[in-house]
């Protein structure tokens, strides 16, 4: 089967940073799906991986952590789904990624496709949302009240994929007020499209900006992208007993500020669960499922912003560059072989 791959870790601009390969074509046994990849997307964690990571020595690395395609293939002790379903998913960390034509996946962790959208839409989704999903419910308990907080979350760099289904799903599931960051014109524009009630700007400080629309202190903040650049910001606005979750990885994190506000801070990985195969796994594939639904409805839509194609080294270093610029919008997907 066709796949991209590399066998050094290292820059995206190195000759062999990323290859058009041939491997095998895998078979599925217990909780696994064997998938047919019709279109992936792409993420920063790709980006990390790729830069850090090397196979063993004669080994490819396949990356990919968003998919969408058809189940070619179940294991013997599959029982959600069926050869022929079309799925969405995000993987686990541990496995081989989906940039390859079939690709193999624990069905606990795997949602049917949102029926309204393309592969490539549907593509856009299944990372972030886990991440948004797990972070704003399970970690930030965003429908739990903070006493005496303004019922708000900031969501520092609400133009990312991640930030942007938070958005959403924060305003189709809750009544909290949505302040999203963003510091170009048409990522302001793409945050209030997807429903943010307030807009800062992160290029300058945003404390004094949250202060100014006169809601009181935010009860929640979000932060996506860039903590170590804006957590003294974050300090200070934040409400006494407030929340704080971060997915980012600074270098050095100091959160002694937050102890005199009693603020509970939330990492949040959303490879968690697969990683350690988690009695609660399941929940991964029952929220994209929700999230699936959502779609159908027409309550939250794509985040997808970019469409290369076909699936190929090429196009993926093209989308791993634009990644790595921190200028991207949304999502940018990769379909079909």
């Amino acid at each position: 089967m066709k796949a991209i791959g590399y066998r050094t870790a290292g820059a995206v601009d190195a000759a062999k940073a990323l290859e058009d390969i041939e491997l095998p074509r895998p078979r599925a046994t217990g909780h696994d799906l064997l998938v047919e990849v019709a279109a992936i997307s792409v993420n920063p964690v790709d980006t990390k991986v790729r830069r850090r990571a090397s196979p063993e020595p004669g080994e490819w690395k396949v990356l990919g952590w968003d998919a969408v395609g058809r189940v070619a293939e179940i294991g013997e002790a599959v029982t959600a789904f069926k050869p022929g379903d079309e799925v969405f998913y995000a993987g686990s960390i541990t496995r081989p990624g989906a940039n390859s034509q079939f690709h193999l996946v624990d069905e606990r962790i795997v949602g049917h496709k949102p029926k309204a959208l393309s592969n490539a839409e549907a593509a856009a989704l299944p990372l972030t949302a886990i991440t948004a999903w797990e972070m704003l419910f399970d970690r930030l308990d965003i429908r739990r009240p903070v006493p005496g907080a303004a019922n708000a979350i900031v969501i520092v760099g609400g133009a990312g994929g991640v930030g942007s289904i938070a958005i959403q799903l924060a305003r189709a599931l809750t009544n909290v007020t949505v302040i999203a960051t963003a510091s170009r014109p048409e990522t302001q524009d793409w945050v209030r499209e997807l429903g943010a009630h307030h807009v800062v700007d992160h290029g300058k400080p945003i404390a004094g900006q949250i202060a100014a629309l006169g809601i009181g202190a935010p009860a929640f903040v979000f932060s996506t992208t860039e903590t170590h650049r804006h957590l003294g910001e974050i300090v200070e606005l934040i409400a006494p007993q407030g929340r704080f979750g971060l997915i980012d990885d600074p270098e050095g994190l100091d959160i002694m500020g937050f102890k005199r506000k009693a603020v509970s801070i939330h990492w949040e990985l959303m490879f968690t669960r697969p990683i350690f195969q988690t009695p609660d796994m399941d929940e991964q594939g029952k929220l994209l499922n929700e999230v699936a639904g959502l779609i159908d409805k027409g309550k939250i839509r794509t985040t997808l912003s970019q469409v290369l194609s076909p699936i190929n080294a090429e196009n993926l270093k093209q989308a791993h560059a634009l990644i790595e610029s921190g200028r991207a919008k949304g999502k940018i997907v990769l379909e079909g072989f």
